[in-house]
């Protein structure tokens, strides 16, 4: 892939938008060059070429100075909306959806100017991955930094005598709380790599637009489920900027513990990116250029001239699963007013992010659906639901150790029935559910583009599925818990059975596991059958199953 080195700095804002032919870049008085829109580092993904002409004529200040001012301005509105957020005396329910909006809108607004990184550890991911050179990564830390530090004293002193002190939500640790950042900073930093920077998430002239939304929903995930653990910065600037300004004497030390655990996170997010995102890095594999990536579209299950490799699926499956998974559990013991919209906002980034390398299905009943659909073949879809069962089973550990330190500690969650409700009726509103979110996936994720479509990006097919995980938890919580998932049912008993109230051991754990994925597996199995009746024409000729 095409790195900058500081070298190239001065001519960063230019780029070839015309056809891709030997002299389509040889000046820039035919009007086929432009200023680049640098999302995410002006990487390959982004643009057709980089940097392979200098720019005529020195570039004035302003245009110097303007990544940087829009880097300290998005900074700022983020971290002053976190302000408003956490010192606010209204109801915080919405506080998670209100910073993940606020993220979203400034990522959209400030990616045609600097990228919209707003967060030192997503500079550093990009910088990893050889998206973004180091003395620009530099540059960035400095302004979002000081975005932060100003937005801090700028919302304290609105909101005096309250302030915004960075530690540890009791009664949890230090240690939970680092690692809470940590996970959910990787977390982050992933989904900007996948949606945002990834060649086959952003073909050459038909990018996608999803890559905000993402970005947005995945700090909507990390606010509800480590809020009230770590506070749920995900990022420097936020942790150094309250930190900073909160405290009389300057920083306490906290935000320095946050700020490594979350640059660590940006580290395993690259590490992961190059693990499930090998084209990026090579030439190999089927792929004779870095322009062969390029153009192939965002569906590999569609699109097949590039096929991932077995190990990059299954890793795609097990850290897609445990991120629903552990989402699911952390907002369960912490007593999170919004499960359902954390969840649906876990699962929609995941989709979006990973859509084309697995596709996406972190559900052994979606796998089922995928396998009778012939976009599975059997092989992969016995690996894809080992690797979901793992990844509940794991996320499950990691949510019983989160349990065993918090205030709910005492309190036994266990996978059953609501109160006041059968057995037999907590699994058919589980069956009705998962055929609903399964039906979805099938329709929206694996049937052809409209042909009046100018774009063959699928751009709403994530926010289809997260919101049937919204619909499901909201609608059938309280009769069933609203899991709609063999992996999160086998996640929940797996954390129930580790750790529970002293007074109230969990009831068969294992057997409403197995009841309540009998069920959501029959939903699977019907959402195939009548997927095949409302889209006869995707099965003409085709197998019932691939081999």
């Amino acid at each position: 892939p095409c790195r900058l080195w500081p070298a190239d700095l001065p001519t960063v804002l230019r780029v070839c938008v015309g056809p891709r032919t030997s002299d389509s870049c040889a000046s820039a008085s035919d009007g086929t060059m432009l200023d680049t829109r640098l999302r995410y580092g002006a990487t390959e993904s982004r643009a057709e070429a980089l940097l392979s002409q200098s720019v005529p004529g020195p570039k004035s200040f302003s245009q110097a100075a303007a990544p940087f001012v829009a880097e300290f301005v998005g900074t700022f509105a983020l971290v002053f909306t976190v302000g408003c957020c956490v010192l606010s005396v209204g109801d915080p329910s919405w506080n998670a959806i209100a910073i993940g909006l606020a993220l979203m809108a400034m990522v959209y607004a400030t990616c045609p100017v600097s990228g919209g990184h707003l967060n030192p550890a997503v500079s550093l991911t990009l910088c990893i991955v050889g998206k973004l050179p180091w003395p620009l990564m530099l540059g960035y830390w400095v302004v979002q930094v000081s975005g932060g530090i100003a937005a801090g004293f700028c919302v304290c002193a609105l909101s005096t005598p309250r302030k915004a002190f960075i530690e540890p939500g009791p009664p949890f640790t230090w240690q939970y709380s680092v690692t809470a950042e940590f996970i959910y900073t990787a977390l982050l930093c992933f989904v900007v790599l996948n949606c945002a920077v990834a060649r086959r998430n952003n073909p050459r002239d038909d990018k996608n637009q999803f890559y905000g939304l993402a970005i947005g929903l995945a700090l909507v995930a990390g606010g509800y489920s480590v809020g009230g653990i770590s506070g749920a910065c995900l990022n420097p600037a936020v942790a150094v900027g309250f930190d900073v300004s909160s405290s009389p004497a300057g920083a306490t030390g906290w935000s320095l513990c946050w700020m490594l655990a979350e640059l660590m996170g940006a580290l395993v997010a690259a590490v992961l990116f190059r693990i499930v995102r090998q084209e990026e890095f090579c030439n190999s594999s089927g792929l004779s250029t870095a322009s062969d990536v390029e153009a192939i579209t965002p569906f590999a299950f569609t699109f097949p001239a590039f096929e991932p490799g077995f190990a990059s699926k299954c890793l795609s499956e097990f850290l897609g699963t445990f991120v629903l998974v552990l989402t699911v559990g952390l907002n369960i013991i912490v007593g999170s007013p919004a499960g359902p919209w954390a969840a649906a906002a876990a699962l929609t980034c995941m989709v979006y992010s990973l859509g084309n390398v697995s596709g996406a299905q972190f559900n052994p009943a979606v796998t089922l659906a995928m396998v009778l659909r012939s976009r599975c073949c059997v092989r992969d879809g016995i690996a894809f639901v080992a690797a979901q069962l793992l990844a509940g089973v794991m996320a499950g550990l990691t949510v019983a150790s989160f349990h065993s330190a918090g205030p709910m500690r005492n309190t036994t969650f266990e996978l059953g029935p609501g109160i006041g409700y059968s057995p037999a009726t907590a699994g058919f509103v589980e069956l009705l559910f998962t055929f609903v979110l399964v039906y979805a996936v099938l329709a929206s994720s694996t049937v052809a583009s409209p042909a009046g479509w100018q774009s063959k990006q699928n751009n709403y097919f994530g926010l289809a599925i997260g919101s049937c995980m919204a619909a499901g938890g909201f609608a059938i919580g309280s009769v069933s818990g609203g899991e709609l998932n063999p992996a999160v049912c086998l996640g929940i008993a797996t954390a129930s059975l580790s750790h529970h109230g002293a007074q109230a051991p969990p009831h068969a754990p294992l057997t409403n596991c197995l009841a309540f994925s009998t069920w959501e597996l029959a939903g699977g199995l019907i959402a195939a059958a009548v997927f095949r009746k409302t889209h006869p024409g995707e099965f003409k000729g085709a197998p019932l199953l691939v081999k």
